[in-house]
């Protein structure tokens, strides 16, 4: 059974940085994509990174790129997100998703998820 598990979220102010971390069990962890999305109240769930099976290929959404971070340790099945420079419309709630087809951007694309780490932050 996959299990996803986020860390590391908050609440911090402008500018500052966090550390999420998504600790995976129950599947060959590098033989995965991986990758964070986020969903700010009312709003739908984005793409915020992407990592390739090796850790060498990482994706960002034009939000954050820059200022965000995707990293995987392989021998400690846990992909990481480093936030810095963080501004108040990146709050949201961050998930970490595990992927099985298709284009990295969306979705549909993934099929696990963690239960989500609360980041906010503020002005």
């Amino acid at each position: 059974q996959v299990q996803l598990v986020e860390s590391g979220g908050g609440l911090v102010q402008a500018g500052g940085s966090l550390r999420l971390s998504c600790a995976a069990s129950g599947l060959i962890f590098n033989s995965y994509i991986m990758a964070w999305f986020r969903q700010a109240p009312g709003k739908e769930r984005e793409f915020v990174a992407g990592i390739n099976r090796s850790g060498v290929g990482t994706y960002y959404a034009d939000s954050v790129k820059g200022r965000f971070t995707i990293s995987r340790e392989n021998a400690k099945n846990t992909v990481y997100l480093q936030m810095d420079s963080l501004k108040p419309e990146d709050t949201a709630v961050y998930y970490c998703a595990k992927h099985y087809s298709g284009s990295y951007y969306v979705t549909g694309s993934y099929d696990y998820w963690g239960q989500g780490t609360q980041v906010t932050v503020s002005s």
